[in-house]
């Protein structure tokens, strides 16, 4: 075998060639990362927005859009006394009837930016039970409650979005009376004001839905309720079934985001083996020459792939530690709210797979096409 010293030698006597492959590499495995963060951020924030235990009570036929759905305020109390097995706190059902309200909202420094809106009452604390209350108090009329990637959501810093400043929907302004937090799911970037302001604000007579939170009671119960009611128009899903949905809808954009990054990695592949068949078509007789001295063609084939790993290794060590300052961490603003693009080990292990891949798959054809002639014709070679 030849000493890896050698290998690593050879990466310096074309300076050029090994910025390119370094370079090329570290931009594959960078737009890999950012795909594989992307997707598996969007997928994880929806999937923990829902609760198997959560039961949504929509508009016939507005399944897939709460926003479209519009429910007689008579359903919230209707489902409350009917359906028996749903989860009671200190008494209190566990039914929360709400309103969905998109639209932009100003801040005091004068930023307008796209919100989600979300008019409760306090039983809504009884079925967003991942909703924790950090700072200030739920909201009476006249306040609301922002979660705390709100800002992120509006395009603004935090601190226009704090305890005791106000926002602003046309001609009427509203204190901000706290902040809460719900880990992992997209409720962190709404703002939740009372109910009956919202349905003043957006001249609604009807809910968007009504959540309620099962205890001993099946979907199937509730589902019956609905078909018994028909008068009320309603049709029972799964919470986590909607978002399971929602992150169906996204599948054509997480879909254009892989087929950018492929077609990146596809550019760099073929720019890499062109450098790599006129760099080592230069190095056929000193390949020869080492053959002839005894070093058989699997061990400079081993060689030749060692000089490429170091190469797009190297590249995808500048990936990581460029997609740890860039992209560790950010929120990113979606329709539907906000997730967060983390280096988890997923995204980590198609990192490395994908710089080991481009190593190899970018090496074997040009370090073959250059071990294949045979001994005397290389020897003679240019």
């Amino acid at each position: 075998m030849l000493p890896f010293t050698y290998a690593l030698r050879n990466l310096f006597r074309d300076p050029s060639r090994l910025l390119q492959t370094v370079g090329g590499s570290a931009l594959v495995v960078f737009l890999l990362i950012a795909a594989v963060a992307l997707t598996r951020g969007m997928d994880e924030v929806l999937s923990a927005s829902g609760s198997t235990q959560n039961v949504l009570l929509v508009g016939k036929g507005s399944e897939e859009s709460i926003e479209r759905s519009e429910v007689p305020v008579a359903a919230e109390s209707a489902t409350a006394t009917s359906v028996v097995g749903i989860a009671e706190k200190l008494g209190v059902t566990a039914v929360s009837g709400e309103i969905f309200y998109q639209a932009p909202v100003l801040t005091e420094d004068g930023t307008k930016g796209p919100a989600l809106l979300r008019g409760v009452f306090e039983s809504a604390l009884l079925v967003h039970v991942q909703v924790r209350l950090i700072d200030g108090h739920f909201p009476s009329p006249g306040e609301v409650m922002v979660g705390h990637l709100a800002h992120r959501k509006l395009g603004v810093p935090a601190s226009q979005l704090e305890v005791g400043k106000s926002i602003f929907w046309g001609n009427e302004e509203l204190k901000i009376s706290g902040i809460f937090v719900a880990p992992g799911t997209v409720l962190e970037s709404e703002i939740w004001f009372d109910r009956n302001d919202l349905a003043s604000l957006t001249q609604r007579d009807s809910l968007s839905s009504v959540t309620l939170r099962m205890d001993t009671a099946e979907l199937e119960d509730i589902e019956l309720f609905t078909f018994q009611r028909n008068d009320l128009e309603l049709s029972a899903i799964r919470e986590d079934r909607y978002y399971a949905k929602l992150s169906e809808f996204y599948e054509p954009i997480k879909l254009m985001t892989w087929v950018t990054a492929i077609l990146v990695a596809a550019g760099a592949v073929f720019g890499g083996l062109n450098t790599l068949y006129a760099a080592f078509a230069a190095r056929i007789k000193e390949m020869a020459t080492l053959q002839s001295i005894g070093f058989g063609r699997v061990a400079l084939f081993i060689s030749l792939i060692q000089e490429s790993l170091l190469a797009t290794m190297t590249g995808t060590l500048l990936a990581f530690l460029a997609a740890y300052f860039l992209l560790d961490g950010r929120t990113v603003p979606f329709s539907t709210g906000t997730f967060t693009l983390v280096l988890s080990p997923a995204v980590i292990l198609a990192g490395l797979s994908a710089g080991l891949l481009l190593g190899l798959i970018g090496t074997i054809p040009p370090a073959a096409r250059c071990l294949l002639p045979k001994l005397p014709s290389a020897l003679r070679s240019n």
